[in-house]
């Protein structure tokens, strides 16, 4: 009896382990979920659920997203900690706020995202998939009544009118390398002040005339919205800023496709396609997983 007991047991153990794999396109569920996060500002709260969509669509990879964990500092602490799996980071971002290189004008985008990788891989196992297609720099942008008034196209023309104007931006841009301090003595500026805000709300700061200045980012709407004027980085003092996501390198090791999948996104966003995103978000009040997903399905990347 006991014998027929121990065979019964071990078929429902066996047939349950063959179950357990799943099916379908490459199924590796069952370990702990890959957890997806970003940072606090809308483009990073869309991007983790394009990622994590994708990601369910392609495979039983178990994926939760936690939404605007914070900036750079907390999410490399919290990546680093295993504390969230993946986010997308930007190539400029890792290479002087993480790794604290100096950027050299003439770099390229290449050999910035290479030494980013290896540095990130040798120094945090942590490794750079490849870019999503889109870069978000800053670019120093004024109102279009004061551009017209002054001429102003490049970074380099407010130079001479910088000591009547007031520059607002992130509180994170007046600590970050790349940031206030290296942009005022990269160009020269003499702002008669300088204000801190949400990076949102720099936009409307602006419009408003609360300050005359900020340091936009590229792929955001708010742009167009109050019709502001960017400028050219004409001494060419920001690196390349190309969105890639980064990812424990021990979860690539549970989970051995994610890689391939997620790599399928490579070059699949546009600037001009996440600052329209950002837009539905910010200006048309979209929650970020449903313009997340509609993308997906517009660019015929899932059903």
């Amino acid at each position: 009896m006991k014998k027929l007991v121990f065979i019964l047991v071990s078929m429902i153990l066996l047939l349950s382990a063959c179950g357990s794999g799943g099916g379908g396109n490459g199924a590796e569920g069952g370990g702990d979920p890959v957890v997806i996060s970003g940072k606090p500002w809308t483009e990073q709260r869309i991007l983790p659920h394009i990622l994590a969509e994708y990601i369910k669509a392609k495979t039983d990879i178990p994926v939760t997203v936690d939404e605007g964990v914070g900036e750079t500092n907390v999410l490399q602490q919290a990546i680093t900690d295993g504390d969230i799996d993946m986010y997308v980071e930007y190539t400029g971002t890792g290479y002087l706020a993480v790794l604290d290189k100096e950027f050299k004008p003439g770099q390229s985008a290449e050999e910035i995202y290479k030494t980013t990788k290896q540095a990130y891989e040798k120094q945090f196992d942590l490794t750079w998939l490849q870019p999503l297609g889109f870069q978000n720099t800053y670019s120093i942008t004024v109102r279009q009544e004061t551009a017209d008034k002054y001429g102003i196209k490049k970074a380099s023309d407010i130079v001479q009118y910088s000591k009547d104007m007031l520059f607002g931006g992130p509180a994170t841009f007046y600590g970050r390398p790349d940031g206030y301090d290296y942009m005022v003595e990269a160009y020269g500026y003499n702002f008669k002040d300088h204000k801190s805000f949400k990076p949102g709300l720099m936009y409307k700061a602006l419009d408003e005339g609360e300050v005359d200045v900020i340091p936009a980012f590229t792929t955001d709407a708010r742009i167009d919205k109050y019709n502001l004027a960017t400028t050219v980085d004409d001494k060419h003092i920001f690196p390349p800023y190309f969105a890639a996501p980064v990812v424990r390198m021990d979860v690539l090791e549970t989970y051995p496709k994610l890689a391939d999948v997620v790599n399928q996104l490579k070059g699949k966003i546009s600037d001009e396609e996440m600052r329209h995103l950002n837009g539905l978000v910010d200006i048309e009040r979209k929650k970020p997983e449903d313009v997340a997903k509609q993308f997906l399905k517009d660019q015929g990347l899932i059903e």
